[in-house]
Formats: C-alpha cells, structure tokens, sequence
C-alpha cells in the first residue's frame, strides 16, 4: 500500500506515525513463521496426524475454527447468493405491448421503455398495457 504523506497535516502525520508503531509492536511480539510451522507439525505428529491429512497439500484456505468437542454433524453454514451483476438472466416473454405500435413490447424487467413511461405520465394504468 503506497500512501502519499506530502499532502497529510501535523495531526494525520502524527496520528499515521502513532498506528504504525502500534502496528510494529504487535508484529515484533510475533514469533517468526518457521518457528509456528515447527510447532504445529510437532504437535500434529504427536497426535498421529500431518499436515496433508487435515489440509491437503496445498494447506489451509481459510482459517480454522476452534475445533468443538460438542458435535462432529454440524450444518454448514447456507452459501451466499451469486451477483447478478453483468450476467444474462435469460429471455422472457414481454408481458406489456404498446398498442400504438404491436412490435413495441416489454418484459417488465429493467427500466420502463419510453413509449410506456409516456403513457403512464400522461395518467394510464399499467395494468392497460398488459398481453392477455
């Protein structure tokens, strides 16, 4: 991350300096990575367990949870829906016709096409444009 701190006053200046040695001292109190990975893989041996067992081989990609000792059977949590963003939705049959012009139709999906949001500014119903 790349901050231009030209532009920062006294206070950001000295509030940005106070954050990062914070920062700094929670990372020096870290021991290094090869130390944990020692530890973890002694511990795992000592309970009859690898690493590529529990994680495969390319390891964990998310932490673990606190393991439970209450049930084994948990529910997985229900996945969060697809973004509809910039995908196809697939084709409906137009539920509203201009009765003007039998080729102008719509769907009822998106933004009102002009010919209809003419017609209901002018005081028709919705309901008048409806294919029966």
């Amino acid at each position: 991350m790349s901050m231009n701190i030209e532009n920062l006053s006294t206070k950001e200046l000295a509030d940005l300096i106070s954050r990062a040695n914070k920062r700094k001292k929670i990372l020096a109190k870290r021991r290094p990575a090869t130390q944990v990975k020692a530890a973890v893989a002694k511990f795992l041996k000592s309970t009859g367990w690898d690493f590529e067992e529990l994680y495969g081989k390319a390891g964990p990609s998310k932490p673990v949870a606190a393991a439970s000792t209450e049930s084994t059977t948990t529910a997985a949590a229900p996945k969060a829906r697809k973004s509809t963003k910039g995908r196809s939705l697939g084709k409906v049959p137009p539920k509203y016709r201009n009765p003007a012009n039998a080729k102008e139709t719509w769907a009822g999906r998106g933004k009102q096409p002009r010919w209809l949001s003419a017609e209901t500014a002018k005081g028709r119903k919705l309901e008048e444009f409806l294919i029966k």
